[in-house]
């Protein structure tokens, strides 16, 4: 039989001490508190990750591909992949898509109300399913349709402009001679980012074609879309090496490091809070084992009087303590991923999405990044208890039993 557990059970269980049942509350709150926050600010970061990564990704692609040059106009350099490096980008394991496209600064007139913008052109090999996504009016560009006046642009911009699906304005593009096309408006969308939504609207690239003089089958850049996010660097660098020297390939993180760095202070938080919550339940695990000690002093004494010996002794308070991790953690699990559930499906608690790039809370944690919480909360636990559980050795039996 094991003796320490059979022990710890009848303490733990059937014990009628009153004065450690308050410290015990506090120790199994404070650990259900500790991990509840480590796993909901675990799931926030990630779920703004994702959401805001998806966000840059599905506008402006993973990788994009331009001329090598230093040209910081608008219009980038006009250019023309070969069939071969077409054929060597697409053999790729981790290229999903390739698709051209080329942007034209303009200035919408409607009503005498003015406002640039950088219209965005693509053709029919784009994937609007982003976009798809985040129109609140209307519909996606339809290619198949005669024409190439059809245009996608932001609610802002249609609430600056007092604007609305089927409406009609001009747009005048600044060259030599400044030229000026009709629009219909096809679609409204929102991205809920600033940035995107105040300067860019969406259109044909062969429109661009005609106004900047290009070749069919010249565009200003193209956009690679890639299986996994995780491989950027890699597959950067790889399509870096396939292309020739006067193209170069540059991916989401290197176009926008200010979005990127924030994301990556956002870990700072999360480990920050994860060190604080820990030290809160240390600090409490340790009080509880510290006052569990003191408290039967005398049933030690008797047990060293009968010669068990420490180590013994010890495994019996750290099964006790091991009961108050596990209750604990099990509180804090299930409030924990009741909250995260409830917000995945409700999006109850919501954000001001032209600051956090989101309308919502946004949640994501895998179940092994639970599990590997839950163990690490444990080994920490355990380990620092050890220390604690030494002051068996120091109690006396002849003091303790006297005291009695």
């Amino acid at each position: 039989m094991n003796f320490p557990y059979f022990l710890a059970k009848r303490i733990t269980f059937m014990g009628h001490r009153t004065f450690s049942k308050l410290i015990v509350r506090v120790t199994i709150g404070a650990l259900a508190l500790a991990i509840s926050a480590i796993i909901l600010s675990v799931a926030i970061l990630n779920g703004f990750k994702r959401e805001i990564i998806a966000k840059q990704r599905g506008f402006f692609g993973d990788i994009v591909v331009t001329k090598n040059d230093l040209s910081a106009s608008y219009e980038n350099t006009p250019i023309q992949l070969s069939s071969e490096n077409l054929k060597n980008l697409e053999a790729l394991p981790q290229v999903v898509d390739i698709t051209p496209f080329a942007t034209k600064a303009g200035i919408m007139n409607v009503d005498g109300q003015v406002e640039g913008v950088l219209l965005k052109g693509v053709d029919q090999s784009y994937n609007q399913q982003y976009l798809q996504k985040n129109i609140v009016k209307g519909d996606t560009l339809n290619f198949s349709e005669e024409g190439n006046t059809q245009l996608l642009i932001s609610e802002y911009l249609a609430n600056r402009l007092d604007l609305d699906v089927g409406d009609k304005f001009i747009m005048y593009f600044i060259q030599d001679p400044i030229r000026r096309r009709p629009f219909t408006i096809r679609g409204i969308y929102t991205t809920h980012s600033e940035e995107l939504d105040k300067t860019y609207v969406i259109g044909s690239l062969d429109l661009i074609r005609r106004l900047n003089n290009l070749q069919e089958n010249e565009a200003g850049a193209y956009q690679i879309r890639i299986a996994s996010f995780d491989l950027l660097e890699n597959t950067t660098q790889e399509i870096d090496n396939i292309l020739p020297i006067e193209l170069e390939a540059t991916n989401i993180v290197q176009q926008m490091p200010d979005i990127f760095n924030w994301l990556n202070m956002l870990d700072m938080n999360d480990n920050i809070i994860f060190v604080l919550m820990v030290i809160v339940a240390v600090i409490n695990m340790i009080s509880s084992l510290l006052i569990s000690i003191l408290e039967r002093s005398s049933m030690i004494g008797i047990l060293k009087a009968l010669g068990y010996p420490n180590r013994g002794i010890r495994r019996v308070f750290l099964y006790g303590s091991m009961y108050l991790i596990g209750v604990g953690l099990l509180i804090g699990n299930l409030i924990a991923l009741s909250l995260y559930f409830f917000q995945t499906q409700t999006h109850f608690f919501t954000l001001d999405p032209y600051t956090y790039y989101i309308h919502y809370v946004p949640m994501d944690i895998a179940w092994y990044e639970v599990l590997g919480l839950n163990v690490a909360i444990v080994i920490i636990g355990l380990l620092t208890l050890f220390i604690p559980a030494m002051l068996i050795s120091r109690i006396s039996p002849i003091k303790t039993i006297q005291f009695k």
